[in-house]
Order: structure tokens, then C-alpha cells, then sequence
């Protein structure tokens, strides 16, 4: 595991401005670093030692030192590949489970990639053929930034603040990205808060020559193409989920450190928690306690008493972190340095206060229960998709499907009227496009819709929107954030649930064994069944909820004060009209409407733009 940095170009000075990117990475690598330069490129690493402690440094090489590849993840299928190219007559210098991609390139040139299990981002130099590759692991687990140069050259970077301090990249803000972030709460990739910044997709993979020449394909059909588990129906589909998802987590394991594992209280955790300790003889699992304070979605916010009996069922050692208003609001300026742009995903703050306790305990990996929502059926409305799908208009109003206190028939009529685009943003989603203009300015105001993040999706069946979660809310919000927010403190965060394996199977099931009546994830939950207590199966979703509306409304009004007053950063920049503070007060005053991520969203751009872009767009 490691932060990675490089340059591709003609240009002088080409070292310097790695070392000083490289330099932006060490929370993703205090353990190590490591450059290499030659001709056109350079390169360089900070690691954090996880697996072949002493001898697993980078860059890492073929027998010929003709291949050179940094690489930032793991590679959870190492063991298998590597006894299959020693068989070979390949032949390894290191324990590390990156070496094995130096030998695989060699035998299957760029389509290496199918064959990894694992998360990871690579930049791999092809000293032969003059030629970088870089690549990003199929769900998105692991970041990757790049720029086109101005000479044709191209620079990347594990991190956007990284590839910036190159100091090779104009600072110009995309307003396309800043009129998005309401909606979503992040800048929906490949775009970033950079106008010329780009994000790798999840699966994409991009070949630079030292000539200029750049190209981009998608190594995902690929892995499609792979023989999958046939998961059958009802038992038999839930016997397949038991199956993928136990290899999943094992594999996880891979660590020469201890590891340890986020516990909600939750089904997803718990499962995870589990088949963990079955395999560890020991284990630290962590969760954040609240103040008891009603959040608008699921009652009460705090489940740590759910977590700590299951953890004392377990054998777990366990943390339970108790946080309020204060504790979360001094995390705010790590959000955002974590996250590297403009970030409002308010559960990031627990899972930084997780990773930070957990550094602190000397636990350098964390199993996380992210990603059993999207692939088994687990968010509350899904089961209300049949009868939303079908709805017959009776209404014209536009308003989150999950606002107010309406049941469930009121909300349906409310969404009667949408398109199917519509009804995938508002049950997900924030600030809708009126809502947005309200308090944009003028400038920001004149950008595309964010509803066309949804038009490549058919929506003609309720399962088709789980597939579009998968493929677009998974990887940006939830992946990101386990990521970004342990990385800041130097711990290693791993979703089983993101394995291809997980995923290609979860893919096949019918809409009855993911969702039946109002049974979420039923298969998840009958794979699991004989393994668990009942109350902790049967209990009802609750998520992992910070009370934002209540906080804003009381603890954190001076952050509503400061982002909306008349000279403010963003209303001296025009991004937000001189009638944004009505417009904001105006939802938070409406009780049909849960509007405080919005707003959040808001705030946390003020914040960004004042503490990261040093008031210089203000």
C-alpha cells in the first residue's frame, strides 16, 4: 500500500517536482519511499509497509529491469499467481504482491489486468516500448489522478493535492464540478474541482507514450468475459452469496499487521466481522457512538450498543468511540484535506475517527461492510421500487423521496410524476437543479443538469437501479470515502463486498433474492442466517447517520452564518447570489424538506475554497 506520483514528459526539472508530489503523499506512506528515474519519466512512491515489511519496496521489476511498476493497493490473488509463474520458471526477488504484476505484463502484455483480484492503481513504465500504463482496479477502491501537460506530458498522482503541488498545473476551477457537488455531495468522476484534472475510471486503464500520444480502454468487459459462480435461486442463490462472500473476506486478510474491522451493529459488518474472526486470533472492531439525538431518516442516530454486544458475542476487542457536535466539527478541515476537493459526506468523519484510533493502536488495515447495500439489495426504498416504478402520475412537485415525515403513499404520489431519471436522483440524492439555481450565481448557474449522470442507465425494471448504484454511487461516495478517510491516517481500508467476485455474482441475482416484500438483502441474509443472532438479522436498516440538520440548526449555525453572509468567500466570488441566505433558510425552515446536506455541501465548499485554495478565487 502506498501513495504514487509521476511525470511522463520532455521537460527539465522533472525529479523535483516528484519528490515534492511524492513529498504531499507521506500519510499514505510513512513507512518508505522510493524513486526511479530515466530519460522522459520519473516516478516515486511513499509506502505504508502492510505485506513483505522488511523487503517489499518499490519500484518493483521484471527480471530484466526493463519493466518498472509503482503501485499503490493489494493484490488479494498474489499467492496463486506467483506459484503459477514460479512454475513457469519465473523467478521473484521479493515477498511483495505487487511483483507478480511486473511477471504478469510480461506474459500477457496489457491484459494483465483481468487477471487481478485485488484493489489497486498502477503505473507501470515499459522501458522497451517507451510506454506508461496507467491503471485503476475494477470497482474503484484506489484513487488515480492525471493532467495532460502542456508539452504533450502527462503527470499523475494517488492525490489531487499531490498532482497540484507539481506545480506543472493551472489551478482553474471546473464550474461544471462545483454546480454538481449539492447534488451529490462529491464531483461525480472522471471530472474532479480542476478544470484540467482528470480522475481514471474505475476499470480504465491509460497508455501514454513518451511521443504524446495518450489512449484509454476499459479492461472491465475483460473480467466480464471470466467464468462467473452460477448463483441459482432462492437457497441455492444464498448458498453462492455464503460462498463468494466468505472467499471474499478471507482473501482480505492478506496482512503481515494486525488488522482490524469497522462494526456498526449492523448485518453487513457483522458478517464481515464474522468470517474475520474465525480466521484472526484477534481482532479489533470499532464503532462511534452518539449523543441521542433523532436524525431525520431512521430515528435515533446511535447504534453502539448493538455493535458493543455483538462484539462481546464475538470475542472481539472493541472501541467504541463516543463523538457530539465538537468532536466532529474539529475533523472538519481533515475532511476536506483527506478527500483532496470538495467533500460533504458526512459519515466520512466517522470512518476518520475510526482510522485515527485505529493508527493509534498500531492497526494498519481496517475490513469495512461497505458495498453489501448496492450488490444485495440493502437501502430501505428498495423496497418500495416496484410500486415507485409503477406509479401513475398525480403530482407535479419536486422533493426528495426520503423528505418529511410523509409515508410511504404520499411519497410514492409524490414521485408518480417523475421520469425514471428523475426518480433515481431523488431517492438517492440532494439539491435538485431548482433548488441549485436558487443560490448559485450567474456563471455556475449556466452549466449542464446533473440528471445526465443517470441517462446512460434504462431504468425500464426496479433492479435496474441497483445496477446504476453500483456503478456510479458505490464507487464514488462509498469507496471514496473508505479510502480518502483511513488513508489520512495511514490505515489501509478494504471492502469485501467491491470484489469482482462479490460483484459479478451479485449481478446475476433476481430482483426476489435481493429484495422480497419488504425483506432487504434477503440472500445476504439467509447465506447467513445459522451464523448470526436473530435480532441482529432481523433488525431494520438504520446507516450510519450524522445528524447534520440538527447540528446545523443549533451547534454548527455560526457555519450557516459564515458560508451565506452578504461577504462571504462564495458570494464575493459570485458562486453564490446575493439571495442565497433566503433560499438556504427557506429549507431549512420547510419540514417537508431534510435539507441539511445540502446546505453542508455548502459550507464545505466555503471551507475548502478559504483553507485550500488559500481565498484566492474569493
Amino acid at each position: 500500500m502506498c501513495g504514487i506520483a509521476g511525470i511522463l514528459s520532455s521537460q527539465v526539472g522533472k525529479s523535483d517536482a516528484v519528490r515534492a508530489m511524492v513529498s504531499r503523499l507521506i500519510h499514505r506512506g510513512p513507512d518508505a519511499d522510493g524513486h526511479w528515474e530515466k530519460g522522459h519519466y520519473a516516478a516515486g512512491m511513499r509506502r505504508l509497509s502492510i505485506n513483505d515489511v522488511e523487503g517489499g519496496g518499490q519500484p518493483l521489476f521484471d527480471a530484466s529491469n526493463r519493466i518498472v511498476l509503482f503501485y499503490n493497493g493489494e493484490i488479494y490473488n498474489s499467492p496463486q499467481l506467483r506459484q503459477a509463474l514460479v512454475a513457469e520458471g519465473y523467478s521473484f526477488r521479493t515477498h511483495s504482491d505487487g511483483e507478480v504484476i511486473c511477471h504478469l505484463y510480461r506474459k500477457f502484455g496489457r491484459n494483465f489486468l483481468s487477471r487481478l483480484d485485488g484493489m489497486f492503481a498502477i503505473a507501470l513504465w515499459d522501458d522497451d516500448e517507451q510506454t506508461l500504463i496507467l491503471a485503476r482496479d475494477f470497482p474503484g477502491e484506489k484513487p488515480l489522478y492525471y493532467a495532460r501537460l502542456p508539452d504533450g506530458g502527462l503527470a499523475f498522482a494517488s492525490e489531487i493535492p499531490a498532482l497540484m503541488s507539481s506545480g506543472k498545473v493551472p489551478r482553474e476551477l471546473d464550474q461544471q464540478s462545483i454546480w454538481h457537488f449539492p447534488t451529490f455531495l462529491w464531483i461525480p468522476e472522471p471530472a474532479t474541482i480542476y478544470r484540467h484534472v482528470r480522475a481514471l475510471l474505475p476499470g480504465e486503464c491509460l497508455v501514454a507514450r513518451a511521443d504524446g500520444r495518450v489512449e484509454s480502454r476499459s479492461f472491465v468487459a475483460q473480467l466480464q468475459r471470466q467464468p462467473a459462480t452460477t448463483p441459482g435461486v432462492g437457497n441455492e442463490a444464498a448458498k453462492a452469496v455464503k460462498r463468494v462472500v466468505t472467499e471474499a473476506v478471507k482473501s482480505r486478510l492478506l496482512a503481515d499487521v494486525p488488522v482490524g474491522a469497522f462494526l456498526s451493529g449492523g448485518l453487513d459488518s457483522s458478517i464481515v466481522c464474522a468470517i474475520a474472526r474465525r480466521e484472526l486470533p484477534k481482532l479489533n472492531t470499532f464503532c462511534i457512538g452518539f449523543e441521542e439525538i433523532s436524525d431525520p431518516y431512521h430515528g435515533y442516530s446511535d447504534e453502539s450498543h448493538h455493535a458493543a454486544s455483538y462484539a462481546a458475542h464475538l470475542g472481539t476487542e472493541h472501541t467504541t468511540l463516543r463523538v457530539d457536535a465538537e468532536k466532529f466539527r474539529m475533523l472538519l478541515p481533515q475532511l476536506l484535506k483527506s478527500a483532496g476537493q470538495p467533500y460533504a459526506v458526512s459519515s466520512g468523519l466517522g470512518v476518520l475517527a475510526v482510522a485515527r484510533e485505529a493508527r493509534d493502536r498500531g492497526i494498519k488495515v481496517l475490513l469495512s461492510g461497505d458495498g453489501a447495500d448496492e450488490a444485495f439489495g440493502g437501502y430501505s426504498w428498495y423496497a418500495e421500487l416496484p410500486r415507485m416504478h409503477c406509479a401513475a402520475p398525480q403530482s407535479k412537485s419536486l422533493a426528495r423521496l426520503l423528505d418529511g415525515g410523509d409515508g410511504w403513499e404520499e411519497k410514492i404520489a409524490r414521485m408518480a410524476s417523475y421520469s425514471p431519471i428523475e426518480r433515481a436522483w431523488a431517492c438517492h440524492y440532494y439539491a435538485s437543479e431548482v433548488e441549485k439555481a436558487s443560490m448559485f450565481g450567474e456563471a455556475i448557474r449556466k452549466r449542464e443538469t446533473s440528471l445526465l449522470y443517470f441517462d446512460g442507465t434504462a431504468f425500464n425494471e426496479p433492479i435496474d437501479y441497483l445496477r446504476h448504484d453500483r456503478a456510479f454511487y458505490f464507487p464514488n461516495e462509498m469507496l471514496s470515502k473508505i479510502d480518502r478517510m483511513t488513508m489520512a491516517y495511514s490505515v489501509e481500508g478494504r471492502a469485501p463486498f467491491a470484489a469482482f467476485s462479490v460483484q459479478s455474482l451479485a449481478n446475476q441475482l433476481a430482483w426476489g433474492d435481493l429484495v422480497r416484500g419488504n425483506q432487504l438483502k434477503w440472500a445476504l441474509r439467509e447465506a447467513f442466517r445459522d451464523e448470526l443472532p436473530p435480532e441482529l438479522l432481523d433488525r431494520k436498516k438504520h446507516g450510519f447517520n450524522v445528524p447534520i440538520d440538527h447540528w446545523i440548526k443549533n451547534d454548527w449555525r455560526d457555519l450557516f452564518e459564515d458560508t451565506f453572509m452578504p461577504n462571504s468567500c462564495l458570494v464575493r466570488s459570485g458562486i453564490l447570489n446575493r439571495n442565497a441566505r433566503q433560499s438556504a433558510q427557506a429549507l431549512i425552515a420547510d419540514p417537508r424538506r431534510i435539507s441539511g446536506h445540502i446546505i453542508f455541501s455548502l459550507i464545505m465548499l466555503s471551507l475548502w475554497m478559504q483553507e485550500y485554495e488559500d481565498g484566492s478565487h474569493c
